[in-house]
């Protein structure tokens, strides 16, 4: 399971161009949410919902 700070360095690396997209497991999710929320441009990530609760969340083209 990642932690706040994995998530952190996967959001950057998404913003970078240097991944495409993340996914995100549903018990993953608030901490996730924890490095998502305080990123001044946090509206430009998009998640898309899939079945068992996983999201994969991506640059808005």
């Amino acid at each position: 399971m990642k932690t706040k700070e994995g998530f952190t360095n996967l959001l950057q690396q998404l913003q970078d161009g240097t991944i495409e997209e993340i996914e995100v497991q549903q018990d993953e999710f608030f901490s996730f949410r924890e490095a998502w929320i305080v990123l001044p441009n946090r509206n430009d990530i998009v998640g898309e919902a899939s079945l068992n609760g996983q999201i994969t969340y991506r640059l808005k083209s």
